[in-house]
């Protein structure tokens, strides 16, 4: 199982809790989580990428192992530590203005 947090403007719209558990394939990937998370969630599709690019929307970061992911390629392998669900995936809505 891999653990994934949501930020708490999509956890209002999944209606669910801050922390999520998806069954996802290995090798585990950016791609692989958010295909499990929006066939579980369907109300999240389009919110985190886009629906017909599939590039990540500009207001949203992933991180994993204290990682910044949010530049890596949807299709690199995660740490172990996520694949094995020792530690969770963030999807992390950014903050702008002034």
């Amino acid at each position: 199982m891999i653990r994934v947090v949501l930020p708490q403007h999509l956890r209002t719209l999944a209606n669910t809790q801050r922390e999520v558990k998806l069954e996802v394939a290995r090798p585990v990937t950016i791609r692989s989580i958010l295909d499990a998370l929006e066939s579980d969630y369907p109300v999240l599709r389009g919110t985190i990428r886009d629906h017909q690019t599939q590039q990540r929307r500009p207001l949203v970061r992933f991180f994993a192992c204290e990682e910044d992911l949010s530049h890596t390629s949807p299709d690199a392998p995660l740490p172990d530590a996520i694949s094995n669900g020792a530690e969770p995936f963030f999807i992390v809505g950014a903050i702008a203005g002034g």
